[in-house]
Formats: C-alpha cells, structure tokens, sequence
C-alpha cells in the first residue's frame, strides 16, 4: 500500500540553526537533548487549536519521552494552511528530522513538500488524515475513516426505522481526503447513494463550530423538514445543535458525529449528540514517534496502513450496530 522507505541518512544541522525556524522544537515542544546522534521527530498538525491535535501532540510528546526522542512541533495557521504546513516541512528537513509525522491539511497540495522530504531520507508517516495518493508517504496511521462514517451511517439508519429520511450533511472542506472517506462511509452505511433524494443539504463547515451554526441556519432555510444531521466532527454538530435549538428542533433531529473527544462524548451523554465514531489520536501520534525510532535504531521498516482503532459511542443503541456507551467513551476519549 505504501512505498517503501528511503534511505535515512538525512542531512544534520543543529536544530535551531535556520532563522526561519517555526518549530516548538526550538523552544518548549522539544525532547531530549539536541545532541547530533539524537534522534529527530517533528509533528505538524493542520492546527494547534483544535483539541484534537492538542490530544495528538500529548501523545507524541509522550512517545517522544519513552523512546528518548528530541520532538519538534509545528501547525498550519487554520484548518486548510497548506502553505503553513510546507514552510514547517522545509524548516524540519533543514533542521536534520529522521522523521516527519504530518496531518496533512490539504491531501494533494502537501505531496510535492513530502516527496522532497522522503529523497532527502526523511521518514514520512500520515497520522489521521492520508495524502493522495496515499503512498506519498511511508506510512499512515490513522482512524479507519471509512468506518467511522459507516458506524453512524447504520446508526442513523436504524434509529430512524423505516421512516422517511431528510438529511443534512455538514462536510469538511474540499480536498481532505478524511472529510470525503467520512461522508462516503455515512452514505455507505445508511444504503444511499450521491444524489439521493433524501439528501436535501449539504455545507462545508471545516470543522468549525460558527461554521457549522451558520451551515445548519442554511439548511434548515433550504429544507425545514430535516430530521437527520451528518457532521464531520463534534464542533460541527454542537454548532448544529445550537441553530437546531433555536428554531425548537433540538428534539426531534437526529445528530450523529465523528471523532469521540471528550467535550463530544459529553455532548452524546447529555442527548445533543445521538452517536460518535472515536477516534484515538494520541494513539496515532504515539506510534508514529515509535515507529521512527525503531527505524533509525533497530532497522525496522516503516510501511503500510495501521489501523488506530474506532468505536462508536452512544447511550441509545440500536439493533445490529455494536456501540459502547458514553461511560466507556470518557474514559477512552481520544487516548
């Protein structure tokens, strides 16, 4: 599925040499002690807001101190800055990384940056969100996307019994490959096609919460009828949920999600969510750490998907969808 690894002999300088540094490694984000025959991981999430990379760099950070590896960090500026996140590529190549670990905040335009990195020797690992095409990188560890969109799909299948389905979508963005593997899964599982008649909306919400507000107003302007809500993730469908109250529908729509972080998880426990898919990103950030290190020191090779995990999370189960309830979801969330 995934190229093989390159050579590793990468360029060293001192990792703060380059005036132009973005790196936390130059700072607080760094492990270790920055010596030459220190081993060399930078992170760059698609930002340092949103909690879910927040949780992910906790689990690289982790990693790094367990496997005595120097960290550095970066992010993109907002959801979608690629440029932010090429800048933070050429900046750790420079600074002599064994391994870069990327949530790639746009899945083509990213490629050219890594390509560059990986003929320099640069180890290149995916976490969460894959490139397109996916073998642009070594590896991938991420969340089954697919999946998790199917889980919730079926979900609101059952929930909804034989009746008859007007459903919202509030997508991501345009050329994220997580945000198209979700929204195909939640088709998937539901049985619907593109072009269904039962679906009377969708919006782009990047993920935001306003965003995601301001995309249900829309939908309901189009379709006041809507009784199903996809969302990418849990800032879109508290967003929802909000623009849902005020019109008095809280009640009587579905909302179902993607990602199972803990603020989420409370959103299904006290009903403004019915389901979540969970995701583990600490996981995700941990074994990347893990997998550069043993690459460098005991040879091992770095390829192909692996598969961090997903459940889904309710407290109003249905018929022939295995789910957990919000008591295992807060203690599981995002670790």
């Amino acid at each position: 599925m995934q190229g093989a690894v390159r050579s590793t002999t990468a360029v060293r300088v001192t990792a703060c040499a380059a005036a132009a540094l973005l790196l936390a490694g130059c700072g607080e984000g760094a492990q270790g002690s920055g010596s030459d025959d220190e081993i060399r991981v930078g992170l760059i999430t698609k930002t340092d807001t949103n909690p879910f990379f927040v949780k992910m760099k906790e689990g690289a950070q982790e990693s790094a101190g367990r496997n005595k590896v120097e960290l550095s960090t970066a992010a993109g500026k907002f959801d979608g800055d690629n440029e932010g996140q090429v800048t933070a590529v050429e900046n750790m190549v420079a600074a002599g990384v064994d391994g870069i670990l990327i949530t790639p905040n746009d899945s083509e335009a990213i490629v050219p940056a890594l390509e560059q990195a990986r003929d320099k020797g640069v180890v290149v690992i995916a976490l969460d969100t894959p490139t397109e095409p996916q073998d642009a990188t070594d590896a991938l560890f991420a969340t089954d996307n697919l999946k998790a969109g199917e889980l919730i799909g079926a979900y609101a299948k059952a929930h909804m019994a034989g009746k008859d389905a007007k459903i919202a979508m509030l997508d991501l963005a345009p050329g994220i490959s997580v945000g198209q593997l979700r929204h195909d899964g939640f088709l998937k599982g539901y049985g619907i096609e593109e072009g269904d008649e039962s679906l009377v909306c969708a919006q782009d919400t990047q993920g935001d919460q306003a965003k995601g507000q301001t995309a249900m107003e829309n939908c309901l302007q189009k379709a006041p009828d809507i009784n199903v809500v996809y969302t990418i993730n849990e800032p879109a469908a508290l967003g929802a949920y909000t623009a849902l109250k005020a019109k008095g529908r809280e009640d009587d729509v579905l909302i179902v999600s993607v990602d199972g972080g803990c603020t989420g998880t409370e959103a299904v426990k006290s009903g403004k969510i019915a389901a979540t898919s969970q995701q583990y990103p600490l996981k995700m950030a941990g074994e990347g750490v893990r997998a550069v290190a043993d690459h460098v020191r005991k040879d091992k090779d770095v390829s192909g998907y692996t598969d961090t995990g997903v459940t889904l999370i309710t407290d109003t189960p249905v018929a022939g969808v295995e789910a957990e309830d919000t008591g295992y979801g807060l203690t599981h969330c995002w670790g």
